[in-house]
């Protein structure tokens, strides 16, 4: 009996040592499209959270354009990764990254930006973990909406700032969704002012908002969307610089990047009135863990899975944070 309770612990032993050794063995890449980001770094120290846990190794590359997206995926190949997470700079490359994934025989995920194929549609054999744009934008649409009530304005009388970034699918949709609840509430169609940025960080922003407002110098009351804080932020620098008082303006963001917790903690309160904030726990460490699961034990992660954000105020920024898992 004794010889074999001695065997079973044996064995249990050793099927441990053999399942730590599979997990040393895995290697993950996770691509990024700007690494310098806050939200891409929260991504990559949430994975490496997900790769501490379950013993794998976690390789992390930043890729601004194309050609260093194939060179990422080929470097990974070389290293012996059994497969790699992407946030793509561009989703017009999905047919080219699933091409060069597949002669690297990788395994691929993408996260934040869905690849598309020749025609604009999604890859849909391609695991996705997203954002669902349309429903954050919708909530960015419904907290201005409130506020407005709140301050008591006339909504025919308010014009909006409308920074679109009309490149990336995801920053329509997130546009559109916070337009569309405005309208739906009694925004007029006519007071809403596209503003298009040439890029998608705040002095781009600031720029388009600045041509929108001096073409509307009658308008005394401005509420401001996004694609994210940084281009509210610059549409709410706009207004600061011509002399627009804070309590004229409600900005919502969608990030809730440190760009707009710093907005909170500032003295006084500005026009940047709120930001939705998106989790990069869950883009992080759950694509992460779906893409050791899939490796190690075959399980492929859902086709298709849509995270949600939650609206922070200055107010109480700090305990949506901590429900959020970021402090």
């Amino acid at each position: 009996m004794r010889i074999w309770k001695h065997a079973a612990l044996a064995g249990a032993a050793l099927m441990i040592a053999i399942g730590s050794a599979a997990a040393q063995d895995v290697k993950i890449g996770f691509i990024v499209k700007q690494p310098e980001e806050p939200w891409f770094q929260d991504e990559w120290k949430f994975a490496q959270q997900a790769a501490k846990e379950k013993g794998f190794t976690l390789v992390e590359i930043g890729a601004q354009d194309g050609e260093k997206v194939q060179s990422a995926i080929d470097n990974l190949g070389a290293q012996g990764a059994q497969g790699f997470i992407i946030c793509t700079p561009d989703v017009k490359l999905g047919p080219g990254i699933a091409a060069k994934a597949a002669a690297n025989d990788l395994k691929l995920m993408t996260v934040d930006d869905r690849l598309v194929d020749n025609e604009g549609k999604p890859i849909e054999s391609v695991p996705h973990m997203g954002i669902s744009a349309t429903k954050i934008g919708e909530t960015v649409g419904q907290a201005i909406a409130d506020e407005i009530k709140s301050r008591g304005w006339d909504m025919p009388q308010v014009g909006m700032i409308k920074v679109s970034y009309d490149q990336l699918p995801t920053a329509v949709d997130r546009v559109e969704g916070a337009t569309s609840v405005l309208q739906k509430a009694g925004f007029p169609a006519d007071h809403i002012f596209n503003a298009p940025q040439a890029k998608t960080d705040t002095e781009a922003a600031l720029n388009a908002a600045t041509t929108v407002i001096n073409a509307h110098p009658d308008i005394k009351h401005w509420v401001a969307v996004g694609l994210n804080d940084e281009a509210v932020l610059g549409a709410v620098r706009a207004t600061e610089s011509v002399g627009i008082p804070p309590e004229n303006v409600i900005g919502v963001g969608i990030g809730g990047a440190d760009s707009a917790i710093n907005e909170f903690k500032k003295p006084n309160p500005t026009g940047f009135f709120g930001t939705v904030i998106i989790s990069p726990k869950r883009h992080g460490y759950e694509t992460a863990l779906d893409m050791y699961d899939w490796i190690a034990n075959g399980k492929e992660p859902d086709k298709l899975t849509l995270t949600s954000g939650q609206l922070a105020t200055r107010a109480d920024y700090q305990k949506v944070r901590q429900d959020l898992g970021l402090q």
